[in-house]
């Protein structure tokens, strides 16, 4: 029974890494685009809205 349940996961580990190792999506490299290292500002306006807190009253428990 222990060696059944050994032999059975080896086999769906085994399965499990051929099929991590096949199903990988493998990109091309673009060495001919030039990736311009420029940094981008993002500017943008926040306006702070003051609301009125509301005091909670106390349960009692």
């Amino acid at each position: 029974m222990l060696l059944t349940i050994t032999i059975l996961l080896s086999f769906l580990v085994a399965v499990n890494f051929l099929l991590l190792i096949f199903s990988c999506n493998k990109t091309p490299k673009r060495a001919s685009q030039k990736i311009e290292n420029r940094p981008t500002f993002v500017v943008t306006k926040n306006m702070v809205v003051t609301s009125e807190s509301n005091q909670l009253a106390p349960t009692g428990s």
